[in-house]
């Protein structure tokens, strides 16, 4: 079919249909050069006259509008083709496109090459097709459509629209690719993440995730037990329990129902309580400590989810007050608060152990789980000098004595002057250590070491060793002793006034004269006076594994004032605790031999093996002749015609001396109206002393507060006992005769 002249650069026919069909393979209106191929790579349709969808010509079919626009134009560069060849890949129509180039610029200006010449496109021709025109999208790989003239434009211009992409979808293999590429980059943020938690910090949240399961108990040694001389426990272990919590299991709803029956039955601060099992991020508190069994099951039994018990140890004091003084206490807390308990702690308690294991969230000991272990080493038993039966009796006497008399408090000490071995140390008021925390906490020390007290009297036999060692005095030496002597300025009154009496040194010691007593003390300097009580044990420590224990009082000579020396001849202006006062007369009795006292006898350990302590230090202080005179004044003294009749017991020879002291009045810092200190002190047998017993009562103010009425009865009363309980016998020799009064 031969090419229509002219077409090439007119435009579609005016009265051209609405596109009724697709092309036919076999419509006019191709270039018979460029073939059916050169159309479809080219893009665009050359030659004749455009025809109809349906193959008719323009102007066959039904009249256009004007200008004779088609309705519908028919598919540039694929016209010969159905609708389902159409489309092409994009490499195709690129092609295609490059041909058509080439072509225009080999054309002629106004050629016939299928291509209209360029002129002013009419209005509106330029604007961007509506959507579904048919126009190909960019880069798109569909077959390319001619754009369809607008209505008006006119058709005589010979020009024809410009060819735009039709809309076409976006590949699904793209799409496809894309989803790919995004699951792939999501699934490599979370392998980077597990790789960095499982290899790079693994372990560090491993250690962290074994720390929120591992829980350490704390496994407690065996508290060594402290008993008497012959075994008989003072203090003991027994098992217990421990009652914790786990905050983090308990529900906010049950918290006060857990309080109220923990504080009723536990005797436990309800607000305290309610703190602890509160706390926030914590899974492991103790509420309560030394639990007995029997309560430990009763709270298991109400199956409270994170309440629980662990075993343990508690602290107890068969006998009660017994020698609770000396003993002390263990608090809750397992350590030793007071006594013994404290002083000696790091023996008793033992090394503690621990076990730390794996729990579930539900608080449950995971088997086969992470488990370490280090066992408690117990601690070693203490054996003491102290006889309970002993103990038991001087407690008694002390405790009756200090309410009979109203006394402020009382002590008594039993001792072996030949070992410096306490057998008894007692005082009154006491308290219950299993209870302890319901007494007073001024009860909780060890008066018998702790209260210092000036000796009065019994000091006076110091005074009595230092003349008669070294001044010269003899037990007969004669002094005229008035009731009252002036030094300097200062007057000292005997206990009661009398006329001027003929004393022998023998008789003032027994009568308890102050005036004779300084009177024979002139005899020696206060350098002489000062050692000799510093070798008694004056002014230092005892040595006894008790806390607190005070030194008492001894100033040095140079810091005495001008009368100083004369109240401490008989006792005054110095002070000394009731351990250091009963180890003077130990002395005595001893031959002049000082035994440092001892309350420790020795260490049982794990296997039952005694250990004995160190033995006490040993000292002569003065001649055995010296303190065998001093022994058989001082039996004077519990004569008829002495200060202590009342401390006579019948069947033994006993020696002692009484003393009656002022107190300093801290209010005026003054003896006045600070109350008395009564006291007695003494052996038995005097001929061959096997025990001293010292008394002791801090202000009596009911009855007598002399020495010979207050103490001196307590003191026959715990020697009577002391001499049966040991089985001494009495010697059977006669008392010397004590000459009281010189002859002229």
């Amino acid at each position: 079919m031969t090419k229509r002249p002219g077409d090439g650069n007119t435009g579609p026919s005016p009265g051209r249909r609405r596109a009724g069909g697709r092309a036919s393979r076999g419509s006019a209106g191709r270039d018979d050069k460029s073939g059916p191929g050169a159309a479809r790579a080219s893009g665009h349709q050359t030659g004749g006259t455009p025809r109809s969808p349906g193959g008719r010509a323009d102007g066959a079919g039904r009249p256009g509008k004007k200008g004779g626009a088609p309705r519908r134009p028919a598919r540039t560069g694929t016209g010969t083709t159905p609708r389902k060849e159409t489309q092409r890949k994009g490499q195709a129509g690129r092609k295609g496109t490059e041909r058509t180039a080439a072509q225009r610029k080999q054309a002629p200006k106004g050629a016939s090459t299928g291509k209209p010449a360029r002129k002013k496109p009419p209005a509106g021709a330029g604007k961007k097709p509506r959507a579904g025109s048919g126009a190909p999208a960019k880069g798109g790989t569909g077959t390319t459509r001619t754009a369809r003239p607008r209505a008006g434009t006119g058709g005589g211009s010979g020009r024809r629209p410009r060819a735009r992409a039709a809309f076409n979808r976006r590949d699904p293999m793209k799409r496809l690719n894309m989803g790919l590429l995004a699951v792939a980059f999501v699934l490599s943020l979370f392998a980077g993440r597990l790789v960095q938690l499982q290899t790079i910090e693994s372990g560090k949240y491993t250690e962290q995730a074994m720390r929120q399961r591992l829980q350490t108990f704390k496994l407690p040694a065996v508290r060594g037990d402290i008993t008497d001389a012959q075994g008989h426990p003072l203090a003991m272990t027994v098992e217990a329990r421990a009652i914790y919590a786990d905050p983090s299991l308990i529900k906010a709803g049950k918290r006060q129902e857990i309080v109220n029956a923990l504080a009723s039955t536990l005797g436990l601060n309800p607000a305290t309580l309610m703190k602890k099992i509160s706390k926030p991020d914590t899974r492991f508190v103790y509420l309560a400590h030394g639990v007995r069994p029997d309560q430990a099951r009763l709270i298991t039994s109400w199956n409270y989810l994170g309440i629980g018990t662990l075993p343990e140890y508690r602290r107890e004091y068969p006998n009660d007050s017994l020698a609770a003084s000396v003993i002390g206490f263990v608090n809750d807390t397992g350590k030793g608060a007071a006594g013994l308990e404290s002083s000696m702690d790091d023996v008793l308690a033992g090394q503690p152990g621990w076990q730390r294991v794996e729990i579930s969230l539900e608080g449950q000991h995971i088997p086969m789980g992470e488990e370490q272990r280090r066992p408690p080493v117990p601690g070693h038993g203490v054996r003491l000098t102290l006889q309970r039966d002993l103990q038991f009796k001087a407690q008694e006497a002390i405790e009756q004595q200090v309410r009979a008399t109203r006394a402020d408090s009382g002590s008594v000490i039993v001792m072996d002057p030949r070992t410096g071995k306490l057998l008894a140390m007692a005082s009154a008021p006491g308290f219950d250590p299993n209870r302890y925390a319901e007494s007073d906490r001024a009860l909780w020390g060890s008066p018998l070491v702790q209260e210092a007290y000036e000796p009065g009297s019994t000091g006076k036999v110091v005074t009595a060793a230092a003349v008669m060692e070294h001044g010269g005095v003899t037990p007969r030496t004669p002094y005229t002793v008035p009731d009252k002597i002036k030094k300097y300025d200062v007057v000292f009154h005997d206990s009661h006034p009398h006329a001027p009496e003929r004393l022998t040194f023998g008789g003032v010691l027994a009568k308890s004269s102050n005036v004779g007593t300084i009177m024979a003390s002139e005899s020696i300097n206060s350098q002489r006076l000062y050692q000799t009580l510093r070798e008694f044990g004056f002014g230092h420590k005892t040595g006894l594994p008790l806390p607190g224990e005070t030194p008492g009082l001894l100033k040095p000579p140079h810091q005495w004032s001008g009368t100083d020396r004369y109240p401490i001849a008989f006792g005054q202006t110095v002070s000394v605790n009731a351990v250091q006062m009963a180890s003077v007369y130990a002395t005595i009795a001893n031959g002049g031999v000082r035994v440092a006292p001892t309350l420790v006898e020795g260490t049982v350990g794990e296997n039952g093996k005694f250990t004995p302590a160190p033995a006490p230090e040993r000292r002569q202080v003065i001649s055995a002749q010296t303190a065998r005179q001093i022994s058989d004044m001082l039996e004077g003294a519990t004569t008829n015609e002495g200060t202590a009749p009342k401390a006579q017991i019948k069947g033994y020879r006993v020696a002692g001396k009484t003393g009656t002291a002022e107190i300093v009045n801290p209010r005026c810092g003054c003896y006045d109206g600070g109350g008395y200190t009564a006291s007695f002190a003494g052996f038995a047998p005097a001929d061959d002393p096997r025990l001293v017993v010292q008394v002791v009562l801090q202000d009596p103010k009911r009855g007598s507060h002399y020495g010979g009425d207050a103490a001196a009865p307590v003191f026959k009363d715990v020697m009577s006992f002391a001499l049966q309980s040991e089985k001494i016998p009495p010697t059977g020799s006669r008392a010397p005769t004590t000459e009281i009064y010189a002859r002229n």
